[in-house]
C-alpha cells in the first residue's frame, strides 16, 4: 500500500470520522491535555528554580540544565515513540508514556541532589514526549487535509492555557507549600489524564497498522527525508521553533536585566503574547475553509521574519527602543498560531499512513532546533537584547523561506 494512499481503507475511514463526529469535543479536550504535558511539566516549576536550587545545594547554572535534560529527553524519544504507535496503535504507547511521566514526577519530588534532578527530568520527558507526538498523530488518524490542520489549531487554542497559566500556579503551590508539590501536581494530573484514556477512541484500526523492522523503521525515516514538500514543512516549524525557544531563553533577560521591566509586567508581556498566539491559532482555523495550509503558514512564516527583522534592528541600533521591542517580540510570538499549526499539518499530510513515525521525526527536529536556538543565545550573550534580535531575524527569515519554497512546490504540482 502506497504511503500516500488514504483510501484503501474506507470503512475504517468513516468509523472514526463518526467517532470523532460523536465524540469532538471530548476527544479534543483530552487530546489537548496530552498535548499541554509538553508546557506544564516545565512552566509549572519555572518559580520554583531558586528555591530548588538553594534547597538542593547546587548553582542555577546546574539547574538550568533541567530544562537542557528535559529537551534532549523529549526531543530523543519521539523517535522511539512514533513507530511504536504505528505498530501497536496509540493508546497503548500513550498510557506507557503517562507511566513514565508519573515515575519521572515522583522522582523529581524525591531527589536530593542535582543530578537526581536532571536524570528523572530526562524520564519525565521520555513520558511527556508520548503524549505529545501521539497527540498529534491523533488528529491526523481522525481527521484529513485542511480539516486537520483547523483541528491542530484549535488544540493550540486550548493547549495555551497551560503556558498561560503555568508561573501563576506554580507560585500558588509555592504559597500552599513546597517545591516538591509542584512535582506532586504533575503526578496527579497525569494519573487524572491516565485515567480519561477510558474515554479516548484507539484512533489506529489493526487494518493500519505496520508491523515495520527497526530497519525498515530507519528506511521510513529515510524515505520522510526524500519527500521534499515533508522537508520544507518540516523545516519551516523547526526554524519558527528554534526563533521562539530563543525567545523564551534570552527574553527575561533583555526585558527585566537589561530594559529594567519589573518580573509582574514580564509576566504580562509573556502573558500577551499567548493569548495574540490564542487569537492567530483561531484566525487560521476558520480561514482554512478559503485557504489551503500552505498560504496561511506563509502569512505566519512573514510576521515572524518582519518581527524578527524589526527586533534586530532595534536590538542593533536601539531605534525603537523597549516599545519596539514588545512589539516585535509580540507579533513573533502571534505568527505561532499560523505557522506551526500549518507547517505540522502539512508534514503529516504527507504520509498518512505513519502519521505516528512522521510525527516524531518533526517533533524531533523541532526540539532538537528549540535546543539549538536557545543554546545560540546563550553562547552570543553580551549583556545586550542584541543576540535575541539577530536570532530571531535569522530564525524568521529562515521559516519564510521555507514556506515560500513548500508554497513554489505546491503551486507546481510536482510529481510524488
Amino acid at each position: 500500500m502506497s504511503e500516500l494512499d488514504i483510501s484503501s481503507q474506507p470503512k475504517d475511514n468513516l468509523r472514526l470520522n463518526d467517532q470523532a463526529q460523536d465524540h469532538g469535543l471530548r476527544i479534543l479536550l483530552i487530546l489537548s491535555m496530552l498535548m499541554a504535558f509538553a508546557s506544564i511539566s516545565t512552566d509549572l516549576y519555572l518559580p520554583a528554580m531558586p528555591m530548588m536550587a538553594a534547597a538542593l545545594h547546587v548553582s542555577g547554572g546546574t539547574l538550568e540544565l533541567t530544562v537542557t535534560g528535559y529537551l534532549i529527553g523529549f526531543s530523543t524519544g519521539q523517535l522511539v515513540w512514533g513507530p511504536v504507535s504505528d505498530r501497536f496503535g496509540r493508546k497503548l504507547p500513550v498510557a506507557v508514556g503517562l507511566v513514565l511521566f508519573i515515575i519521572g514526577s515522583a522522582g523529581c519530588a524525591l531527589a536530593t541532589d542535582g543530578t537526581q534532578i536532571i536524570t528523572w527530568r530526562v524520564v519525565q520527558a521520555l513520558g511527556a514526549c508520548a503524549n505529545v507526538v501521539l497527540a498529534r498523530a491523533m488528529v491526523r488518524d481522525l481527521y484529513q487535509g485542511r480539516k486537520a490542520a483547523q483541528k491542530m489549531s484549535t488544540l493550540m487554542t486550548i493547549m495555551a492555557i497551560a503556558p498561560l497559566a503555568g508561573p501563576t500556579v506554580g507560585g500558588q503551590i509555592l504559597r500552599l507549600g513546597s517545591w516538591q508539590a509542584i512535582f506532586w501536581v504533575l503526578v496527579l494530573i497525569a494519573v487524572a489524564t491516565l485515567i480519561s484514556l477510558v474515554m479516548l477512541p484507539e484512533t489506529l484500526p489493526h487494518s493500519r497498522r505496520s508491523a515495520a523492522s527497526l530497519k525498515e523503521i530507519i528506511a521510513r525515516y529515510g524515505r520522510f527525508f526524500g519527500d521534499r514538500r515533508f522537508v520544507g514543512y518540516t523545516a519551516a516549524g523547526a526554524f519558527f521553533y528554534a526563533g521562539t525557544f530563543a525567545y523564551i531563553a534570552a527574553s527575561p533577560f533583555a526585558y527585566i536585566t537589561y530594559h529594567h521591566v519589573s518580573p509582574q509586567i514580564y509576566g504580562v508581556l509573556f502573558a500577551a503574547g499567548i493569548i495574540g498566539m490564542m487569537v492567530t491559532a483561531q484566525v487560521n482555523a476558520r480561514l482554512l475553509d478559503r485557504y489551503d495550509t500552505q498560504t496561511m503558514m506563509m502569512v505566519g512564516a512573514l510576521m515572524s521574519a518582519c518581527a524578527g527583522l524589526l527586533l534586530a534592528l532595534d536590538t542593533w541600533s536601539d531605534w525603537g527602543g523597549l516599545a519596539l521591542m514588545i512589539f516585535s517580540c509580540l507579533l513573533f510570538v502571534a505568527a505561532t498560531g499560523l505557522v506551526l499549526a500549518n507547517s505540522i499539518a502539512g508534514a503529516l499530510n504527507r504520509f498518512p499512513q505513519s502519521s505516528g513515525s512522521a510525527s516524531a521525526l518533526v517533533g524531533f527536529l523541532q526540539y532538537g532546533s528549540a535546543m539549538i536556538g536557545s543554546a545560540m543565545v546563550a553562547i552570543f550573550a553580551d549583556d545586550t537584547p542584541w543576540p535575541l534580535g539577530a536570532v530571531l531575524a535569522a530564525c524568521g527569515v529562515g521559516c519564510a523561506l521555507c514556506a515560500f519554497w513548500v508554497r513554489r512546490m505546491e503551486n507546481a504540482t510536482l510529481p510524488e
